[in-house]
């Protein structure tokens, strides 16, 4: 390995170790119980090297969305990118959000964070790059939609609205994962979460 391309390793892993603290810290502390010197302890940094890598603590925090958001685009692409009906089509996102909230819990975990948070934590710039991955995903379904309608399978009126409402469905329901160990204890959970996206599925088909 060049020197160059060990200069480039190591810069990746002090942005992880960074990440990956303040990841930890979100949980445990909260938002505004997080700060960048909390960060670079936790990260075994110093202060001005997290400022290197990052401007501010929102930055951080919009990285990791950033990141979770990308994951989730990839995996919802791949299922979505077959010549299978819109209702097969859907089916396979929705298993690919169940299979994100699993495999990549903590990414999901901070998407639902900031999702549900009352409070505007992001400055305009920063909530743009992030509405951007956002909306990669609404476009995949939106694609898959327009795909129904022009083939007969489905008729809506406004595909986005319908992606919203698909994407919101899935991601209410996956919010209730907490509650399986409670509330959700004698459920199962994976083939009520199905059963829901099988009615939504048929009242647009």
């Amino acid at each position: 390995m060049g020197s160059k391309e060990r200069r480039e390793r190591e810069k990746e892993d002090r942005r992880r170790q960074i990440l990956n603290a303040a990841r930890h810290l979100l949980f445990d502390k909260g938002l505004n119980g997080t700060t960048v010197n909390k960060i670079a302890k936790m990260a075994e940094l110093s202060v001005g090297l997290i400022y290197f890598y990052f401007k501010s603590k929102e930055e951080i925090y919009a990285a990791l969305q950033e990141e979770g958001l990308e994951i989730l685009y990839i995996l919802i692409q791949d299922r979505a990118s077959t010549e299978d009906t819109c209702a097969v089509r859907l089916k396979n996102i929705s298993e690919a959000y169940y299979e994100f909230s699993e495999k990549y819990k903590d990414y999901f975990d901070i998407l639902n964070y900031f999702l549900t948070s009352p409070e505007r934590l992001f400055p305009q710039n920063l909530k743009r790059q992030i509405d951007a991955h956002g909306n990669k995903i609404l476009s995949i379904l939106d694609d898959v939609i327009i795909s129904g309608c022009e083939k007969g399978e489905i008729t809506v009126e406004s595909p986005r609205h319908v992606s919203i409402m698909f994407w919101s469905i899935i991601h209410g329901y996956l919010q209730f994962r907490k509650l399986r160990e409670t509330i959700l204890h004698s459920v199962d959970y994976r083939t009520l979460y199905r059963e829901n996206v099988n009615r939504f599925i048929k009242s647009i088909t």
